[in-house]
């Protein structure tokens, strides 16, 4: 080989060691840096404004300031679990202006319809930033006048207890949820009210913010975590059985070529613990078994079994309710479907039996599993069919279910999860985004 030729390289589209090649001489050796596991680094918190104008002033006479870790100041401010909602207001006030008291009230509510009974407050903090009886009491100035600024710090909890049916429960606070074809929202909102005297209105600046809670995983197995740090292949259940949550083996009924009817076996068993982290994957293996080689061969190919992720928006709307209680709105939908995958060499020794790996990739701008009160959001593993052409299903109903959380940090002092799935397989049905988590899906 010519001495000025550039070398060559083999390129290898799954993770794991490279094969050895009598073409490769000796290496030096590296130190790899493992950047799997560093924290995430939160951008530094920007400002929003939120001024209140007299008529013909273009200077404005109150100003809400918040900081908070948002993509940018014209975006929708952003709280994070544990973090406390920072910001000041400013008031200009002139000597005719009586001015008794400024409270900043922080809100959290559920609304499910058009009504009022349709709108229930689970969270409400109020905190007074100045009030006129309090500054006569204490010997001040009972009277402002000039500008006047407040700094505030307010502490979100992190669970909230809702009166129910059966007593007071305990729930975490929910993410904010707002899409235009579901009716139910969870909506977050720190307003300041000024308060005068009775021959005079009162003012209030209103901002709405978003709220992420940190739904947290458990750590996966050890062999899953040495197999992400070394980015090697994933150990299947036999060899990791703590690393799997494996189903009981369902019959799948059909009709193959129109000709006969057939029999499968199907098992999926999904990455162990349950619970996903968006932006990540959901890794899974599926074991067919079928004595008809034909249908085996039909029903094993990676574009025929029809995996999904599937959430569910459950709400009770209290004005369309009876006598027998408030009814209930349901809505599921498909999110995104699994890319699947043959096991390498896995069934030369199995005639009747082939093995699949798959994924599901997660959208970054996915809703988390919550729920408070009347309204839930949940998530399913569904395998509902297979899409495969002279295959026809006995059952147009999904054979296998599996619950599944979807969380919104990773799991601590552990490495992120890696995609393995190759390069020429992609799946037919893309994640949907809906507009409020469209604008933070790059923020995550």
């Amino acid at each position: 080989m010519d001495a000025s030729s550039p070398p060559r390289y083999r390129r290898f589209s799954r993770p794991g060691p490279a094969p050895p090649s009598a073409d490769i001489g000796d290496l030096p050796s590296y130190t790899r840096r493992n950047t799997l596991a560093q924290p995430v680094v939160r951008r530094q918190p920007v400002e929003h404004v939120y001024p209140i104008a007299t008529d013909g002033k273009a200077t404005p006479w109150a100003t809400l300031m918040l900081r908070s870790s948002a993509k940018s100041p014209k975006s929708l401010p952003v709280f994070h679990e544990k973090e406390h909602i920072n910001g000041s207001f400013q008031l200009t006030s002139e000597k005719s202006d009586s001015v008794q008291s400024v409270t900043v009230t922080v809100t959290g509510r559920l609304v499910t319809g058009s009504s009022v009974d349709d709108s229930f407050t689970f969270l409400r903090q109020e905190l007074p930033l100045w009030s006129r009886a309090e500054s006569r009491s204490s010997g001040a100035a009972s009277k402002l006048l000039g500008t006047s600024l407040w700094p505030f710090s307010i502490p979100l909890p992190k669970a909230v207890s809702v009166k129910d049916v059966g007593g007071d429960t305990l729930y975490r606070l929910p993410e904010t949820f707002l899409e235009r074809h579901i009716r139910a929202s969870i909506t977050y909102e720190i307003s300041v009210l000024v308060s005068r005297g009775k021959l005079r209105s009162d003012s209030e600046i209103k901002a709405r913010f978003a709220y992420i809670p940190s739904v947290r995983p458990e750590s996966p197995s050890i062999l899953r975590q040495l197999a992400y740090r070394e980015r090697t292949e994933l150990a299947g259940p036999e060899a990791d059985p703590a690393g799997w949550s494996v189903s009981i083996m369902e019959v799948v009924r059909g009709t193959i070529f129109k000709t006969r009817q057939t029999t499968t076996l199907c098992m999926l068993s999904l990455a162990n613990p349950l619970s996903y982290t968006r932006g990540t994957v959901i890794p899974f293996r599926m074991t067919l078994e079928c004595s008809d080689g034909q249908a085996l061969d039909v029903l094993s190919a990676p574009s025929a079994p029809v995996v999904t992720l599937r959430r569910c928006v459950r709400y009770q709307n209290l004005s369309t309710s009876t006598k027998r209680g408030a009814d209930w709105a349901e809505n599921s939908e498909d999110v995104c479907r699994a890319t699947l995958w043959p096991c390498g060499g896995a069934d030369r020794e199995a005639p009747y039996s082939r093995s699949l790996e798959g994924e599901i990739k997660l959208p970054k701008d996915l809703p988390s599993t919550s729920s408070i009160g009347r309204f839930t959001v949940s998530y399913t593993i569904v395998v509902s069919s297979f899409d495969a052409i002279g295959f026809l299903p006995s059952s147009s109903q999904p054979f296998l279910a599996k619950s599944v959380t979807i969380a919104t940090t990773h799991a601590r002092d552990s490495p992120r999860p890696i995609e393995y799935a190759p390069p020429s397989y992609s799946p037919s049905l893309l994640p949907k985004r809906n507009e409020f988590y469209a604008a933070l899906a790059h923020r995550i």
